[in-house]
């Protein structure tokens, strides 16, 4: 009598989009309240995302940057981007220098207001915080390989901009050490890691040589 009923209770295909579609599903999602949070935390100085993403863009790496490498770093417009360092500018958060490399040509750093700025933006808002203690810390290393995959693939398929992380970096060693608690190797550091440490974001990035 159970069994019967345990099979008028089995639903073979449950309706709806497959297990990929709906992770992108989600992923939009999340992307949507990063920017609600982002537009609603955007601090004394009003940035926009994009304004917040060129003042973290130069905070990652110290040296002064060309327009052209924002540019290709956040996937945006030469249009674009020198508003958005027209209004940095204005807000004293980027100073312009001549080039070291090419004296006819610009680049940008930040400023100590603007580095002052970047600090403030790596605070993660509430909203997310708490989103992100509610997930476990293995489901944390999970989504950590799989959104890594996914943006390897996409950076592959020059989709996307290639970003400084691990999974991209030539000091990287996936599964250099099997059956560890900590598989993978960083060359830059000499040191093993786990899959909770990939980074997707990482300063000290270098990028492998990639298929012509």
């Amino acid at each position: 009598m159970q069994e019967t009923q345990r099979k008028r209770c089995t639903v073979p295909d449950i309706p709806g989009l497959p297990p990929q579609e709906q992770l992108l599903v989600g992923l939009s999602r999340l992307g949507q309240a990063v920017r609600i949070c982002a537009y609603r935390d955007a601090g004394p100085h009003r940035l926009s995302p994009l304004q917040a993403d060129v003042v973290s863009f130069l905070a990652g790496d110290p040296r002064p940057r060309r327009q052209a490498e924002i540019v290709e770093a956040l996937a945006s417009t030469p249009p674009t981007v020198s508003d958005a360092l027209r209004a940095l500018d204005g807000k004293n958060l980027v100073a312009r220098h001549r080039d070291p490399a090419d004296s006819r040509a610009a680049a940008v750093t930040l400023t100590d207001e603007g580095v002052a700025e970047a600090r403030r933006l790596t605070l993660v808002p509430t909203p997310l915080r708490e989103a992100l203690d509610a997930v476990a810390p293995a489901d944390v290393e999970g989504m950590l390989r799989g959104v890594s995959a996914m943006i390897a693939a996409l950076q592959e398929h020059r989709a996307i901009p290639v970003s400084r992380m691990c999974v991209t970096c030539r000091f990287f060693q996936r599964d250099a050490h099997l059956r560890s608690a900590r598989p993978h190797h960083c060359g830059f550091v000499d040191s093993p890691f786990a899959d909770a440490q990939l980074r997707i974001e990482c300063p000290d990035h270098e990028p492998r040589e990639r298929n012509r």
